[in-house]
């Protein structure tokens, strides 16, 4: 496999890696409104609920510093540096592209996430997680 097919492919899996990172954040809320009405006990887990309103802070802090993302950066230059001027990958990494990035001004991106943001901040009112505990382990990840 020559250089730039491996760089092609190292873009290929930052973007499937961004896409999953996406889907955790926009599902994670989705789950966690869900299940919090269903009553799903793991939607209450400490660990996911902090881990999933850290990765939505992250995007709103970038967006109101004016920061590109660096799976965005990362990707952009892998594909750069392989000479990828044009959509010339495989057919999931061109469908993928094409669901994660779509055009907009910037303004839009900073409502939207910060909307988002608050929601997952609301979140944790509507649908409140379980504390931490200490000493005592229920066999529940959120518990740790």
């Amino acid at each position: 496999m020559d250089r730039s097919a491996l760089l092609l492919l190292g873009a290929d899996a930052i973007l499937v890696l961004h896409v999953l990172f996406v889907c955790f954040v926009v599902f994670g809320l989705l789950l966690v409104l869900l299940g919090g009405r269903l009553g799903w006990y793991w939607v209450r887990g400490r660990w996911f609920r902090v881990i999933h309103a850290a990765a939505i802070g992250i995007v709103v802090v970038q967006a109101w510093l004016g920061v590109m993302c660096p799976l965005t950066i990362w990707e952009v230059g892998l594909r750069a540096q392989a000479g990828d001027a044009v959509y010339a990958g495989s057919f999931i990494a061109h469908w993928l592209e094409r669901l994660l990035y779509f055009q907009a001004p910037a303004w839009v991106f900073l409502i939207a996430y910060s909307v988002f943001g608050a929601l997952v901040a609301a979140s944790w009112i509507w649908v409140p997680p379980r504390p931490f505990r200490k000493g005592r382990h229920t066999g529940d990840p959120g518990d740790r």
